[in-house]
């Protein structure tokens, strides 16, 4: 294996003390959607530094951490390697030593691509599953993953669940239930709310532009509050193949802002002055579903109000008219009906308090993150 530019021993970084390193597998390192909910898994870490392994490695790759390669390494030589990796299953060679036991694997596919990475180091795997990739149909049709599942299987100590939903799919796959283990990924919560906002109203969205986010849910809903009069301002962050349904809403309606993605501390400020977040998310047609959205334990954590569909992990993390609202997948007029309701500040701010307390009491990052470090040490001592 090949560090991804410059000198190994500078672009991995000094270790820190008493911290061990370890592989963390993600095919492709660095799209805009990830950076936060990836990087925070390892905020409470203190026994093992994670470095991380791709065959991919997008220009804000260095976002989720400063130790990276990529399988491989530049040039054609490297081109080989990765072909010998994803097909025929050739580890390559890492110019680091003193790596622990264990590879953490992002995403279903991630831990079938991960394979020879543990058998390399004779150790064992954990696998971090988010909603999609074991909900997908299409995942499971002659693909990398199907193929290589039952190995998957075998090598995994622990498939961790981001909501009790994404289990129960997974089980479904075949996973033990003694393998699953339900941690959603946490947040960096304030240790005060942020203020209530005396900027200029709006409701946000953020996320990818695809069918699971509820997006023609949401472009549905803001027609009917245009036609009762609402004129709300709704700004869209983010990008997809859906943008182009969004651009006809634009030119529509007024008061439509789409955004593009903006770096994770300006969402951020965007989620303390929004009066909602809308997270009407649905599955899609393909079988693509939620997890639990990183972007609605965020907004809680700035004291944004958030207005989600009734079912999987966002049903979970939001107790309906306690600490935000839910309102069934794919009704647009139930999801009008609760932007309309949040036009009232008493409301809105009640809500917006209940989600900031409870991602503070049962989804803070550092908490969630020293959980799953227990479970990739006791896979490492399993070996050891």
């Amino acid at each position: 294996m090949m560090v991804d530019h410059g000198d190994p021993s500078s672009a991995l970084g000094a270790i820190p003390p008493r911290r061990r390193p370890f592989l963390v597998y993600r095919d492709l390192i660095g799209a805009p959607s990830e950076l936060e909910f990836l990087r925070r898994q390892y905020v409470g870490f203190t026994r093992l530094e994670p470095v991380w392994a791709g065959r991919t490695m997008r220009p804000l790759a260095d976002q989720v951490g400063a130790r990276r390669w990529r399988i491989g390494g530049d040039g054609v030589t490297g081109a080989l390697h990765r072909l010998l990796f994803r097909y025929f299953c050739v580890a390559p060679v890492w110019p680091i030593g003193g790596l622990a036991p264990v590879v953490h694997a992002q995403f279903a596919r991630g831990g079938a691509l991960a394979l020879p990475l543990v058998r390399a180091l004779g150790g064992r795997m954990v696998v971090t599953l988010h909603g999609g990739d074991v909900g997908k149909d299409k995942n499971w049709r002659a693909t990398v993953l199907a193929r290589r599942w039952p190995l998957v299987l075998a090598a995994t100590d622990h498939f961790v669940c981001v909501s009790a939903a994404v289990a129960a799919v997974a089980a479904r796959r075949g996973v033990p239930e003694a393998k699953l283990t339900v941690l959603p990924i946490g947040v960096e919560v304030p240790d005060q709310p942020p203020p209530v906002s005396l900027a200029p109203r709006y409701h946000l969205f953020v996320g990818r532009f695809v069918e699971k986010k509820g997006i023609p849910v949401i472009v549905d809903a803001v027609r009917g509050l245009r036609a009762n009069g609402d004129m709300t301002p709704v700004v869209f962050v983010g990008d997809g193949p859906l943008r182009p349904l969004l651009e006809r809403l634009a030119r529509d309606v007024a008061g439509i802002t789409l955004a593009g993605w903006l770096p994770p501390a300006e969402v951020r400020l965007r989620m303390a002055q929004a009066w909602t977040l809308l997270v009407p998310s649905i599955i899609a047609a393909n079988g693509d579903t939620e997890g639990l959205p990183s972007v609605v334990p965020e907004a809680m954590a700035q004291g944004c109000a958030v207005i989600g569909s009734d079912e999987g992990g966002i049903a979970e993390a939001i107790v309906d008219d306690a600490t935000g609202l839910l309102v069934p997948p794919g009704d647009a007029a139930a999801l009008a009906k609760a932007m309309a309701r949040l036009n009232d500040p008493t409301e809105r701010n009640r809500l917006a308090a209940g989600g900031y307390q409870a991602t503070a009491a049962h989804l803070n990052a550092r908490i969630q993150s020293a959980a799953l470090e227990a479970l990739l040490l006791s896979s490492a001592a399993r070996v050891a």
